[in-house]
């Protein structure tokens, strides 16, 4: 299967149920009350991490994810079902992003679930309107939409170490021998075209993880062949191991592979280009002498660590780990992406024209599935966060409107989940 390692997919919460316009039915009873029960809460899109996926391919053939929606309220005070949340699993390392703004809005790679699109309240029942001047209130509250989004899904492997070279230089070989790892290993370009990740055993309590990646061509900085793809797992790993044929075998010249290689990953992210590496010169049983010394030399002038390997029969590979282990030793945890959040000035650009109004009881409801992203993503404890939601409600009109419809210092504004005074 062709490895997939980035996707677009929709995603929508389920909505709230319907409040119920319910009154006590009961023989013998003269005027019942009102009985209408509460929708049920809509759906969560919940992400979770699964251990048996590699790749987004599954995200190529389905695009949109919707939640249950909660169930309408019933008579006799019977609230709703809740919707059953949706679960969509991803490969562990998938970064997920808003798709508009690029905000990135979770890192998947610990086992925590992520709820990305809550679901909608459920409106209330009758019942709740009931007051000593209105006993027989005939109405009820809609269910809130749940959250729609569109977001990114981008897959970047989580490897302490990344192997990196051209095609055919032997890195799958290396993988499979020095890990449990069982990469397909044959003669020709580019038979790894989706990651292998290795666990390296060091000892009873000592590990590390091995990526075994597609291999690199010139211009894939610039995403020629399977570049991209190849440069966004790099990005995660720790350190690197650089495997060149110093036998030259296929016509190339190792040292201009070598600088090949990391002037590619320089083009992609420069700070990728000070990732501490290690070099494996592999193949030497094909090499001459000549060959072998000319290398190290150049290598090591670099001041980088070098290792000879002949990866099928094991010779070298021992001694490349135990540096691999050490140096990993000594350096920083796998990177993992903050979080960011979504620019409200994004959202308020999504707006539409259309909100809703109603007033029960010096309560002015305001309905606007457009103002409920935002929100959302308002901090109710932020200065700044509330002032640009009033300033929302400012330039949509909905100030306007309410004074239009004789809104009274004191007066309760209902949006949603949020209550407030009314304050001119």
């Amino acid at each position: 299967m062709m490895f997939v390692d980035k996707a677009k997919i929709k995603i929508k919460a389920g909505n709230g149920g319907n409040g119920a316009v319910a009154f006590h039915r009961e023989k013998y009873v003269a005027s019942g009350g009102p009985d209408g029960g509460d929708g049920g809460k809509g759906g969560d899109i919940i992400f979770q991490v699964d251990t048996n996926l590699s790749t987004l391919a599954d995200f190529r053939y389905k695009r949109k994810y919707t939640a249950e929606n909660g169930q309408n309220g019933q008579g006799s005070r019977k609230n709703g079902r809740k919707g059953q949340d949706l679960v969509i699993r991803v490969p562990r390392g998938t970064v997920i992003r808003e798709a508009e703004s690029g905000a990135v809005i979770a890192d998947m790679s610990s086992d925590e679930p992520f709820i990305a699109a809550k679901g909608g309240k459920g409106g209330w029942g009758n019942t709740h309107f009931a007051t000593p001047t209105r006993q027989t209130p005939r109405f009820a509250k809609d269910g809130v939409p749940g959250e729609e989004w569109e977001v990114t899904l981008e897959l970047k492997l989580l490897a302490d170490v990344g192997l990196i070279g051209f095609p055919n230089v032997g890195k799958s070989t290396l993988v499979s021998v020095v890990s449990e790892a069982k990469p397909i290993i044959a003669d020709y370009h580019f038979t790894t075209i989706t990651p292998v990740l290795g666990v390296v055993r060091m000892g009873p309590e000592s590990s590390f993880v091995m990526a075994d990646i597609p291999g690199l061509i010139e211009g894939a900085g610039e995403g020629a062949g399977l570049g991209h793809e190849f440069l966004r797992h790099v990005e995660r790993c720790r350190m690197l191991i650089h495997v060149v044929d110093v036998a030259g075998s296929e016509g190339r010249d190792p040292i201009e592979d070598f600088e090949t290689i990391n002037k590619e990953l320089a083009v992609f992210n420069a700070e990728l280009a000070t990732r501490p590496q290690i070099v494996a010169g592999n193949k030497i049983d094909m090499a001459t002498d000549e060959q072998r010394e000319s290398f190290r030399r150049y290598i090591e002038d670099k001041g980088l660590q070098y290792f000879e390997i002949c990866a099928p029969i094991l010779e070298g590979t021992k001694e490349l780990i135990n540096a691999a282990a050490a140096l990993l030793a000594t350096l920083p945890p796998i990177r993992q992406y903050e979080t960011e959040p979504i620019p409200m000035e994004m959202l308020e650009k999504k707006k539409t024209s259309g909100f809703k109004i109603s007033v029960i009881d010096d309560t002015y409801y305001v309905e606007a599935e457009w103002l409920l992203k935002i929100l959302n993503k308002t901090d109710m404890d932020d200065y700044e966060s509330l002032q640009y939601f009033q300033k929302v409600l400012g330039t949509s009109g909905i100030l306007d409107e309410l004074r239009r419809r004789g809104i009274q210092e004191g007066d309760t504004v209902n949006i949603y989940d949020l209550e407030f005074e009314y304050v001119p």
